[in-house]
């Protein structure tokens, strides 16, 4: 007879199947983009693809995203090893600071740009402010991890002999690189679907190229074809990443109760302290400086208060809301795809990405076509645009969420179930428990990004509705910008009440783990 802890390693019939619906869920954009892109005929569907035009769209968007994602990375790791592993002047003040970024939307942060200096119009200014917006994405995962792992290994490779820079290099960075890549992967995927630093910075990827299309009215065709192809590069980032994360490591328990010792900078203090204050102005401090003169003309302006006031409730109302749908569908999938590596898990698990890459708008228009046809009782009202949002951020939740049920042993459910607890006990006591910090930064970050969203809210919000977005854009659009500027400081100061509450925890765990020492 098998014991138990086998048995339960055996199969999650009831997760898989949640797993699954959700993933069905996730994919219906890409059903619509299916049947939009073959009306024509599958000869038509191959020329679109093959033409010089689309090779060129994969070029840019694809060194666009690597270009982002790079960069994101460098500074994301690098952040997070100074607030968390050095004397680091300030690091707590840093640590809650480079969560800020998180909270401005690239709409907003690439108007202020391109106005300030039209000279960086094109590639260089897209990778800029795509860079200062998504980098958070790498350093708050990676900053929680570096805070929190076992110093054991770095110990033992130090009495070796080597030395500390080669222990963080073969040995940190080895233990925190699955979180990392995970973290790349979302930068990637929103450098792939985003619109508004790509329309401002006038350099032509896919989501510009499908925003055209849908305009012209005439043949839409190219628009869904060009939405399966971000499809594809969906999956194969997702792909790649899983491949990237094989290896990752889990200890049992919490780790050893003291810390390694924070690594003296020395003669680099000042440049360390000068790299993360470049950081911050670039990504805060030029945007919030075009928000303060906007809002000095709004003085001048006529400003609709109660509108603002009306925006900002429901704002809140949608964000929340949107946020935990999100989350409750991502539990089913993070935690399959953390406990299992079935055919299954890797599928649905790849499919709940694929909306993350499409652009606000495909998901937008695909809803307004299921909407219509199937569910017309929710057609412009809020529970479609909750979907929308579901579909869209369902990754920001499942990423979060895999790699906290990842890094919790498996072992500790054996013991479960040798206790005589089934699966599903077993996830409300252990696995839930030990994986909520998880679950609620994926929550946080669902909401924020639900706050600022743009061109899905534009197709679906109910008639009689606004957000802070999209009233911020209706004046924008007419170059009223006086009147967007209260919009715009609301919407920044609301998104980044859970990145501030989220670099607030990491600093709670930092001086946790230094024992308050500064």
């Amino acid at each position: 007879m098998l014991s138990a802890p086998l048995r339960a390693r055996r199969g999650r019939p009831i997760l898989a199947l949640a797993a699954l619906g959700v993933a069905v869920f996730a994919l219906a954009p890409v059903v619509h983009l299916v049947m939009r892109a073959f009306a024509d005929g599958p000869d038509r569907v191959w020329s679109l693809v093959f033409r010089q035009r689309t090779l060129d769209l994969v070029w840019r968007s694809g060194i666009l995203a690597l270009t982002v994602t790079v960069a994101c990375l460098v500074v994301g790791l690098a952040a997070a090893w100074l607030t968390t592993r050095t004397d680091l002047p300030g690091r707590r003040w840093f640590a809650l600071a480079l969560s800020v970024p998180l909270a401005i939307p690239s709409y907003v942060s690439g108007f202020v740009w391109i106005a300030q200096f039209p000279a960086l119009e094109g590639f260089v200014g897209a990778a800029l402010v795509l860079t200062c917006a998504s980098f958070p994405y790498v350093y708050l995962p990676v900053a929680a991890a570096l805070a929190s792992i076992d110093p054991g290994l770095e110990e033992v490779a130090r009495t070796l002999g080597r030395s500390r820079i080669r222990t963080t290099l073969t040995v940190t960075l080895r233990q925190v690189w699955p979180t990392a890549a995970a973290g790349g992967l979302l930068v990637a995927l929103y450098t792939l679907s985003d619109f508004g630093a790509v329309a401002l910075m006038r350099y032509e990827a896919f989501t510009l190229a499908i925003y055209g299309s849908y305009r012209g009215l005439l043949d839409r065709t190219p628009a869904a074809v060009f939405g399966l192809v971000l499809v594809v590069l969906a999956v194969i980032l997702t792909v790649s990443e899983r491949g990237v994360r094989r290896g990752a490591t889990a200890r049992v328990g919490s780790g050893a109760a003291r810390t390694p010792g924070a690594v003296p900078l020395g003669t680099a203090r000042l440049p360390a302290v000068g790299f993360l204050t470049a950081v911050l102005a670039v990504s805060v401090g030029v945007p919030v400086a075009g928000l303060a003169r906007w809002l000095w003309r709004s003085q001048q302006a006529s400003v609709d208060w109660s509108a603002i006031w009306t925006a900002t409730t429901y704002t809140l109302w949608v964000a929340a809301l949107g946020a935990l749908l999100t989350t409750a569908l991502a539990l089913p999938v993070g935690v399959f795809a953390a406990r299992s590596t079935s055919p299954l898990a890797r599928f649905t698990e790849s499919a709940a990405y694929v909306g993350f890459a499409l652009p606000g708008i495909t998901v937008g228009l695909a809803l307004v076509f299921f909407g219509i046809r199937l569910l017309p009782q929710w057609y412009q009202h809020t529970p479609m645009l909750l979907i929308a949002y579901a579909v869209l951020f369902l990754p920001l939740a499942v990423g979060s969420i895999h790699a906290a049920v990842a890094a919790i042993p498996s072992g500790l459910e054996d013991a479960s179930a040798t206790l005589g607890s089934g699966r599903f006990l077993t996830g409300l006591r252990v696995t839930i428990p030990l994986a909520a910090p998880g679950v609620v930064a994926g929550c946080a970050l669902a909401f924020l990004t639900i706050a600022k969203e743009l061109p899905a809210t534009l197709l679906l919000v109910p008639i009689g509705h606004e957000t802070l977005a999209t009233g911020m854009w209706k004046h924008t659009e007419t170059l009223e910008y006086g009147s967007a500027a209260p919009y715009a400081v609301i919407l920044v100061l609301i998104a980044a009440l859970p990145s501030l509450i989220l670099g607030r925890l990491l600093r709670g765990r930092v001086d946790a783990e230094s024992g308050g020492e500064e």
